[in-house]
């Protein structure tokens, strides 16, 4: 498959809502001969996107310190500036709306611009969102209905938009940063190519779809699961050696080497699902991890749907501290990119003492970036220590 173009816009995608981006995309000299430069949608795929290319291009993500790529919109400038480079790398699914809408007008009218959807190929093994709601479902009735997630529709009043003409900001004492500034650079030594533990297959089988999938009903977060991230990576590599095949092998040997840090991440989640002393966490932010939850067996109760602009009820709220009460749990986790008001109010209502942000890797903070922390970084440094602590594996 020729991953440079896409096969097709998935309906429901819309028509683009970035101006008349047609007319200006016509008088921009794009990205044609040498890859030298590119976009990549959100903050995952930038990091992957230049870990791949390496020294050959530079690789921009457009989305501001503090925000997330999904519930996003860009300014009107943008349009220009993708279609100056050589290659936007996305997600091809409603949830990032807005780069669907830029790709499919790059296609039509900026050919020599590749556009390449990390998502090719993984759809038989995507979630559905919006089934189940999660209050502790085990994984035989997920597996049981082809990878349904368990989670809840609702969610807190938890987003509180700060800053700039962009999303997902939270207020107060932990977020520093907005600013629309671009993210360059490669993440430090990245490494490789082996990529599926023991049950790789046994997930693979219980995912797999009987037909094509409709990207609307299915949950975004693909990326979060390091085993599917493996073979995103390995696209985005596919992607660039096509624009630039004289330097093919660079792109698949500097997949190779970050695919090892994916696989390392891979072995540090299982590990601490298997000395866990709890089998359920709370997220009381906007379902981000429904395919660790999957991968690794264990349940993620959250009070809401997939999207960080979904809205809690009572019910859902009262259920959840029932819950913690229940399972005796005592750490309740939040997204960083969004408002914890949430957690510390179930922590306030419950027997649970503290709470514990998380980061899914779909955005960075300038600390964050100050100290070069790249996808796997964030991993390592914020979300796997925040999950021992939920889940007692400390």
């Amino acid at each position: 498959m020729n991953l440079t173009r896409r096969t097709a816009i998935k309906s429901g995608a819309g028509t683009l809502a970035l101006g008349s981006l047609a007319g200006c995309l016509n008088d921009v000299a794009g990205g044609q001969g040498e890859f030298d430069s590119a976009y990549a949608a959100f903050f995952a795929l930038w990091d992957w996107s230049q870990a791949v290319a390496g020294d050959e291009a530079t690789i921009e993500n457009p989305v501001d310190f503090g925000q997330l790529g999904h519930g996003w919109e860009p300014d009107g400038d943008l349009p220009r500036e993708v279609a100056s480079t050589n290659a936007f790398v996305y997600l091809d699914t409603p949830e990032f709306s807005w780069a669907q809408d830029l790709a499919s007008t790059l296609e039509t009218d900026y050919e020599s611009v590749a556009a390449i959807d990390a998502l090719n190929g993984l759809e038989s093994r995507m979630i559905e969102s919006g089934h189940g709601h999660g209050h502790g479902h085990g994984h035989e009735d997920e597996h049981d209905n082809e990878g349904e997630e368990h989670h809840d529709e609702t969610e807190g009043e938890h987003h509180d938009e700060t800053e700039g003409e962009h999303h997902n900001e939270t207020e107060g004492e932990h977020h520093d940063e907005t600013e629309g500034e671009h993210h360059d650079g490669t993440e430090g030594e990245h490494h490789d190519e082996e990529k599926h533990h023991g049950d790789e297959e046994q997930y693979e089988d219980d995912h797999d779809g009987e037909g094509e999938h409709d990207r609307g009903q299915l949950d975004p977060h693909v990326w979060v699961d390091p085993v599917l991230a493996q073979e995103m990576v390995d696209t985005i590599a596919t992607g660039f050696a096509e624009i630039d095949p004289d330097n093919a092998e660079t792109y698949e040997a500097n997949a190779a080497t970050y695919n090892e840090r994916l696989t390392e991440l891979d072995t540090q989640f299982q590990t601490l699902v298997d000395d866990a002393e709890r089998s359920t966490v709370v997220l009381a932010t906007h379902s981000s991890f429904a395919y660790v939850e999957a991968r690794y067996d264990f349940d993620i109760h959250t009070v809401a749907g997939i999207s960080p602009d979904a809205t809690p009820d009572s019910s859902e709220i009262a259920g959840t501290v029932d819950l913690v009460d229940e399972a005796g749990i005592d750490v309740i986790l939040y997204d960083r990119f969004e408002s914890d008001r949430l957690a510390e109010t179930i922590v306030e209502n419950s027997t649970a003492t503290a709470t514990a942000p998380v980061s899914a890797g779909a955005g960075t903070l300038r600390e964050w970036a100050a100290n070069d922390w790249g996808f796997v970084d964030q991993m390592e440094q914020v979300t796997l220590p925040a999950f021992r602590r939920a889940l007692g594996a400390e």
